[in-house]
C-alpha cells in the first residue's frame, strides 16, 4: 500500500513511532503547500516569466516555518502519554479529526488568498479584515465574481483525501514495531531543535520575516515566495498608536512653509488657512464625480492604443485636465476619505480604514463652508459600506444622501444600481434645484463582477480582444476591458443629459478616480510606473465647464487631496482649509508640485514630484528612488543621495503631519 511504502522508505528505525507520525504529517502539509504555490505561480505569473527557483526556495522556507510550528505543538502534546495516539489507541479518531480540521483551515486560508490576490494583487494580509466589516456586501461581491461553489468543492475534496491519508498514516505507524533505542531522548531533542530552527527560519540574529521575500528584486517573486499565513499574521501585528504632537511639531516649520500657513504657530500647531472671495453674482455649482478604479494608464488620455475612453478624452481637451494626479492610498474607502476630508488615511492598521475609526471620523471638511449651497452625495449602493455614511452624515451639515433605496432603478448587482441610471437620476434631482449646489457622485460599475445592464447592450457594444493584446495594454480580461469602456459610455450619457438642463452652463464638473489599478503600464509609461506600482495611484483629474473654464493641459503633479480646496476656489466660496490639500489654481503661493502616497500593505510612505518617485519602508527603512519621466538611469550617486534626502524629509514631514491632523482636525 502507498502509505505503508512511504512510511518504510522515509523513516528509519532511529525514530520513535510518535516522531514518525509527526514527520509524516509535516511532510504531507509541506507537500500540499508546495503544490499550492505551483498553482499560484502558474495562475498569476506575468507572460514570458520563467520559473523562479529562488522564489520557490524562499517560499519553502516560509512553509517549513509554519509546518514546524504545527509539528512542535503536536510534539509537546504527545509528551503526555494519555493524549499520545500511538500509545492511547482510543484517541486515534480524535487526532484524525483534529488534523483534518487543521488541513481544512489550511485550504480555506489558501483559497481566500488565491482570490484575494486576484482581486487586490496582494497576498492575503490583515487588510482583508476590513471586508469583514461589510460582510454582506463583500460576500455578495465574491459570490457574483468568483466560482465559489467550485472552490468549496475543491476544498472539501482535498480535505477528504487528506483526512483519509492522515488516518492511514497513523494506523500504519501505530501498528509498526516500537523502537527500543537507548538514545530516544537525544532523538527527540534533536527533532525539537530542528523544528525550532525551522520556526526561526534562518541562521543569524533575526528570524525569517515577510520582508525577506522582497529581497528577490521582483514584486511578483516576493508574492510567490510568501504564503498566506506569513503575510496575514505579519501584517496583523503592525498596529497604530495615537500620535503625540512631538513629531508634528518637529516638522511644523517645514510644513508651514509648504502649505503657506498664514499665521504660523508651532506651539498650538496651527494649520488653518483662510480664503475670502467676493461673492457678487451667481456662484457656480460643483459636481464631483469619484470614478471607480479610473486608472489613468488604461484610459485614452494616457495614449493607450485600446482607446477605452474616447468621450472622456474629448472632455479633457475641452476642460482643465491634470494628467499627473495621484491618490494618496488604496482602496475606495481611503480614496473617498481623501477627497472629502483633504487628509490621507495614514493609519497603518489594515484591519480598518480611517472611515471606520471612531477616534478620527470627526473631521472639519471644506464642503461645510459652501454656505447657501445645497449639498448632495449620490451613491448607487449601500452607503453603510466602510462607514462612509457615518463619515458623510457626521461631518457634512444638511447633506442630502441618496443611495440604492432612494432611486427608481433596480439594483444591478452587489454594488447597487448601474452607473448610467445613477448619473441620470442624480441629474434629474440636480436639475430641479433652485439654489446653488455642491454634489458628489460615486460610481461603482468599473469593479468586479463587471456587470453591464442588458438594456444598455443595444447601445453599448462589447468588444473581444486576444489575451496577449489585453495584457500588453493593462487589462486582465475582456470583462474588465468592457467594464472600463462602459464607464466612458456612462459619462457620455450623463454629460448629454446634463447639457440639456439649465444648470449645466453654470456648473463645474470635477472627475477623478477613487484609486488606480496595478498592472502592466509599460506600453504608455516608463518601466518605473509598473515596477514601483505607481499605476496603483495614478488617476485622471478633470475640471470640466465649457462655459466657465478655458481648456488647459497641466503636466504638474497633484493629488486627490487638492480637489475640495480647488473646488472652493473656483466656486468663490470663502473657506478655511485645515487639511493638507492645496488650491491647484493658485499659481502664486503654491510652491511645490507633489503628491504623497502611502502603501498600507507594504508599510511604505512616498512622495512623487515632477521627476521622481521616492519611497521608504516604515518597517525596514529600505528606500527606493525611481525615474518616472523615462527609462534613463538615475543621476550619479551624490546627486541621487541628495534627491533622496530631500524627498525623504518631505515624505516624513507630510506623513507625521497627516497622522497628527487625523486626530486634531475636528469640525
Amino acid at each position: 500500500m502507498p502509505v505503508d511504502y512511504l512510511t518504510i522508505m522515509v523513516f528509519t528505525r532511529f525514530f520513535p513511532r510518535p516522531l514518525q507520525w509527526i514527520l509524516a504529517v509535516s511532510l504531507l502539509l509541506l507537500l500540499t503547500m508546495t503544490v499550492l504555490r505551483f498553482i499560484f505561480f502558474i495562475s498569476y505569473k506575468p507572460d514570458g516569466m520563467p520559473f523562479s527557483g529562488s522564489a520557490f526556495l524562499m517560499g519553502l522556507r516560509f512553509d517549513i516555518k509554519f509546518v514546524c510550528i504545527a509539528a512542535l505543538c503536536i510534539m509537546v502534546l504527545t509528551f503526555i502519554p494519555l493524549i499520545n495516539p500511538v500509545h492511547n489507541r482510543r484517541l486515534t479518531g480524535l487526532w484524525n479529526i483534529v488534523l483534518t480540521i487543521v488541513f481544512l483551515l489550511l485550504m480555506l486560508f489558501y483559497a481566500v488568498d488565491y482570490y484575494y490576490y486576484d482581486y487586490q494583487h496582494q497576498r492575503l494580509n490583515a487588510s482583508v479584515l476590513s471586508f469583514v466589516s461589510d460582510a454582506r456586501i463583500s460576500s455578495a461581491m465574491v459570490w457574483q465574481t468568483y466560482p465559489v461553489i467550485r472552490g468549496i468543492a475543491v476544498v472539501i475534496c482535498s480535505t477528504l483525501v487528506a483526512g483519509y491519508l492522515f488516518r492511514r498514516l497513523l494506523a500504519s505507524i501505530s501498528n509498526g514495531a516500537a523502537v527500543q533505542h537507548k538514545k530516544r531522548f537525544l532523538v527527540y531533542l534533536l527533532c525539537f531543535l530542528l523544528f525550532a530552527w525551522g520556526v526561526f527560519g534562518k541562521a543569524g540574529q533575526f528570524n525569517l520575516r515577510w520582508s525577506d521575500a522582497f529581497t528577490l528584486n521582483s514584486t511578483f517573486k516576493g508574492n510567490v515566495a510568501l504564503n498566506p499565513f506569513q503575510s496575514f499574521f505579519s501584517t496583523l501585528r503592525f498596529k497604530d498608536m495615537r500620535p503625540g504632537p512631538d513629531a508634528a511639531r518637529e516638522n511644523y516649520t517645514y510644513m508651514a512653509s509648504v502649505l503657506g500657513i498664514q499665521h504660523p504657530d508651532s506651539i498650538a500647531l496651527q494649520y488653518e488657512r483662510s480664503y475670502n472671495y467676493t461673492t457678487a453674482g451667481q456662484q457656480p455649482n460643483i459636481v464631483v464625480v469619484i470614478c471607480e478604479s479610473f486608472s489613468m494608464y488604461k484610459s485614452s488620455m494616457s495614449g493607450n492604443p485600446l482607446n477605452t475612453t474616447p468621450f472622456f478624452n474629448s472632455m479633457c481637451r475641452q476642460g482643465v485636465f491634470f494628467n499627473r494626479c495621484f491618490t494618496p492610498a488604496f482602496p475606495t474607502a481611503r480614496g473617498v476619505w481623501a477627497t472629502v476630508t483633504g487628509l490621507p488615511d495614514v493609519l497603518l492598521n489594515q484591519k480598518t480604514t480611517a472611515s471606520r475609526n471612531p477616534e478620527v471620523v470627526d473631521q472639519h471638511v471644506i464642503m461645510n463652508d459652501f454656505d447657501g449651497f445645497e449639498k448632495f452625495y449620490f451613491i448607487g449602493g449601500n452607503p453603510s459600506w466602510a462607514n462612509i455614511k457615518g463619515v458623510l452624515m457626521n461631518n457634512i451639515e444638511n447633506l442630502h444622501l441618496y443611495s440604492q433605496d432612494s432611486f427608481k432603478a433596480k439594483k444591478l448587482d452587489v454594488w447597487g444600481i448601474d452607473d448610467k441610471n445613477l448619473f441620470l437620476e442624480a441629474n434629474s434631482i440636480l436639475a430641479k434645484q433652485l439654489r446653488p449646489f455642491i454634489a458628489v457622485i460615486q460610481t461603482a460599475d468599473n469593479h468586479r463582477p463587471y456587470s453591464i445592464p442588458e438594456q444598455d447592450l443595444a447601445f453599448f457594444k462589447k468588444i473581444t480582444l486576444p489575451k496577449d493584446t489585453l495584457t500588453k495594454y493593462g487589462f486582465d480580461s475582456n470583462e474588465e476591458l468592457n467594464a472600463f469602456r462602459y464607464t466612458d459610455f456612462c459619462y457620455e450619457q450623463f454629460i448629454k443629459a446634463a447639457s440639456a438642463e439649465a444648470y449645466f452652463n453654470n456648473t463645474i464638473f470635477i472627475f477623478t478616480g477613487d484609486h488606480g489599478i496595478p498592472g502592466n503600464a509599460d506600453a504608455v509609461y516608463p518601466l518605473a510606473w509598473r515596477e514601483n506600482s505607481l499605476s496603483y495611484y495614478h488617476v485622471p483629474l478633470l475640471f470640466y465647464a465649457p462655459a466657465l473654464l478655458q481648456p488647459q493641459l497641466h503636466n504638474e503633479v497633484c493629488s486627490q487631496l487638492d480637489i475640495m480646496p480647488s473646488a472652493a476656489h473656483l466656486a468663490r466660496v470663502p473657506h478655511k482649509n485645515t487639511a493638507l490639500g492645496k488650491n491647484l489654481f493658485d499659481t502664486i503661493t503654491r510652491k511645490k508640485d507633489y503628491a504623497f502616497i502611502i502603501d498600507h500593505d507594504y508599510k511604505t510612505i512616498g512622495m512623487v514630484n515632477s521627476n521622481y518617485y521616492y519611497t521608504r519602508s516604515l518597517q525596514t527603512g529600505k528606500t527606493t528612488l525611481a525615474n518616472i519621466l523615462n527609462n534613463n538611469p538615475l543621476p550619479p550617486q551624490p546627486v541621487t543621495d541628495s534627491i533622496k534626502m530631500n524627498m525623504d524629509k518631505f515624505a516624513t514631514a507630510f506623513y507625521q503631519t497627516a497622522l497628527y491632523m487625523l486626530y486634531h482636525n475636528k469640525k
